[in-house]
């Protein structure tokens, strides 16, 4: 099957363009490679802004992946930017390019018979394979109304097991699992998608299933070729900030300046990607040492820091030397006043920390748009 070439402007622009056939490339298969005798990381939904991130780190950590992604919010040529930069970095040290495999799925809109036959499938391929480990794409927002405590918030604050826990005076403290105050449907589909998971760990104890809680990933890869670009319109604060920047959009309303911070708007805590990327590498490799005991495992992954919108906005008017256009706005539902991760099981157990400034990232966004425009398809 053909390659995707890398030749494109931006890439040019960059001096990364190695203009070569890339990746493998394959539509509506089963999902699985065949077998050639290598090891793969499957990556659902690889070539989407975090996906693709997390696919890079995986090719520079020298990890074969096979990507599967059915485009509905992401463009095939994103494969040849992954391919490009994850090249030139392992010309850099010395390292032979991973294999990459790209397969397009469409796992969204099959009838659900169609649907049931092919997760039956995928179960009994996964078992043949020997398949025990799994880094689930969970989200903060697991712990809903929690987060209007204005307390930096725990994995203890959402359970999917009862657990007895130590406090810092050496007290024993029962945990219920549950959750309280989900506010949005995204945060109760990805509660149900951790409980599921957590019980189908709990009925096979040698899965290894870890689900990572996102809390707000920002920003793009230094060189600016691999970014948040998706098909659909973006409602997150980055991209819509850079949309007002680039003109295509007049001003930035910022949702809820009554709240109780510093500056009145809601307070989040802002990761950078590249650092969120290296956290699904973290959790890989925990899981396939003989460090990780337990079958499921959650971890926040946040920097612990907590900035206001309005914070934000003047790191990117500091980075670009502009003003950014901006009106208030009333709260939208489901919103919190502030969601900021506690981030020591992360440190303690991966072995992970972010280390990128909102700042970097702002930067790293402005330098971005300054790229000629990429042609998507």
């Amino acid at each position: 099957m053909p390659g995707i070439s890398s030749c494109n402007p931006a890439l040019v622009y960059a001096g990364l363009d190695f203009c070569q056939e890339t990746a493998f490339w394959g539509d509506e298969i089963d999902c699985l490679p065949s077998d050639d005798g290598k090891s793969y990381i499957m990556v659902l939904g690889g070539l989407g802004y975090i996906g693709s991130h997390t696919v890079l780190e995986l090719l520079q950590e020298g990890l074969n992946v096979v990507v599967v992604d059915d485009l509905s919010n992401s463009f095939k040529t994103v494969l040849a930017r992954i391919t490009t930069l994850a090249q030139a970095h392992c010309r850099l040290i010395g390292l032979i390019m991973p294999a990459l495999r790209f397969h397009k799925m469409d796992y969204r809109n099959h009838a659900m018979n169609d649907l049931l036959a092919r997760y039956s499938a995928s179960r009994s391929r996964i078992s043949a394979h020997g398949i025990r480990n799994f880094v689930f794409s969970s989200s903060a927002t697991v712990y809903g109304a929690k987060a209007n405590s204005g307390e930096p918030l725990h994995e203890e604050d959402l359970l999917h097991i009862d657990e007895v826990q130590t406090d810092k005076d050496g007290n024993k403290i029962l945990r219920l699992n549950g959750a309280n105050g989900l506010t949005s449907p995204y945060g109760r589909s990805k509660y149900f998608s951790e409980a599921i998971l957590a019980d189908l760990a709990r009925a096979d104890p040698s899965m290894r299933i870890t689900a990572l809680r996102y809390f707000n990933p920002v920003g793009c890869h230094p060189s600016g070729i691999l970014r948040e670009d998706p098909r659909q319109t973006p409602t997150n604060l980055f991209p819509v900030v850079t949309s007002v920047m680039q003109g295509k959009k007049n001003t930035l309303e910022v949702f809820g300046t009554d709240w109780n911070t510093r500056d009145g708007t809601a307070i989040r805590d802002f990761i950078r990607v590249d650092d969120l990327a290296r956290g699904h590498v973290a959790a890989l490799t925990a899981a396939a040492s003989d460090e990780k005991k337990e079958p499921f495992r959650a971890y926040n992954l946040g920097t612990g820091k907590g900035m206001t919108v309005a914070e934000v906005l003047t790191s990117f008017e500091e980075a670009s030397q502009q003003q950014v256009p901006a009106v208030r706005a009333p709260r939208r539902a489901g919103d919190v006043g502030s969601c900021v991760a506690v981030v020591d099981r992360a440190e303690r157990e991966l072995d992970w920390r972010a280390v990128k400034s909102v700042g970097d990232c702002a930067r790293d966004c402005w330098n971005a748009l300054k790229l000629p425009d990429v042609i998507e398809c």
